[in-house]
């Protein structure tokens, strides 16, 4: 696959820009064929913050059944395909970080054929760790 560059930004690619900000992988479970993202992991949005990551937030919320705040958000398995579509898309602009755009479910998951292009595993231990 060839390189992406932002046409009229820069002649860098835009697939090797390196985020100042550390973001943490999306924390994903599956109860009741209800998706449930970690309220730590999903998309902030901030008045004055960059266009794709408000973006971002608002499609995403927009398809999920419950986004309130401070609570999981919730996806029900009826939206899930569009869901791996707009995870796939964000990735794909090179404008957010891999990171930032894939579901890290615990290892004694099986993830849903829909969201396996867009989920991976991590160990419970990390999974623990890490809320």
């Amino acid at each position: 696959m060839g390189k992406i560059y932002a046409l009229g930004v820069s002649s860098r690619p835009i697939s090797n820009r390196k985020s100042k900000i550390p973001y943490r992988p999306m924390r994903a479970r599956i109860d009741q064929e209800i998706l449930y993202i970690h309220q730590e992991d999903v998309p902030a949005y901030k008045k004055s913050g960059s266009v794709v990551r408000n973006s971002y937030f608002w499609a995403l919320r927009s398809i999920a059944d419950r986004a309130g705040f401070n609570q999981d958000w919730e996806f029900a398995d009826v939206v899930w395909p569009a869901l791996e579509r707009m995870l796939m898309s964000f990735t794909e602009s090179g404008y957010l970080g891999y990171r930032e755009t894939v579901l890290e479910f615990t290892d004694e998951v099986a993830i849903p054929d829909a969201l396996r292009p867009v989920g991976t595993w991590i160990a419970e231990d990390d999974y623990d760790a890490e809320a």
